[in-house]
C-alpha cells in the first residue's frame, strides 16, 4: 500500500487523511510491522531504506520496475 492509501483507508476512524502522518508514525513506530511494504503512490520505497525494502520484496515476489514497485500490479486496497 502507499502511505496516502493507508490514510485513506484509516480517514473513517482518524478523522484525517494524511500521507504524511502515515509517513511520521512509521518513521517512529514501524519496526514491528512489514515496513518495506508501505511505498510512495508511484512505488517508491521507503527513504533511507531503499535497499533493504527491496531485498525484502523481492523474496516476497513482489512485481518491481526498475527501482519502484508495480503498483499497478502489486498495490492492495482494503
Amino acid at each position: 500500500m502507499s502511505y496516502g492509501a493507508i490514510a485513506d483507508a484509516l480517514a473513517d476512524v482518524s478523522g484525517r487523511n494524511s500521507a504524511r502522518q502515515v509517513g511520521t508514525v512509521m518513521a517512529r513506530h514501524g519496526g514491528g510491522v512489514p515496513w518495506h511494504r508501505v511505498v510512495t503512490s508511484s512505488g517508491r520505497m521507503p527513504p533511507g531504506h531503499e535497499q533493504e525494502a527491496r531485498q525484502r520484496l523481492m523474496s516476497e515476489g513482489v512485481p518491481l520496475k526498475g527501482e519502484h514497485v508495480d503498483m499497478a500490479r502489486a498495490s492492495w486496497q482494503p
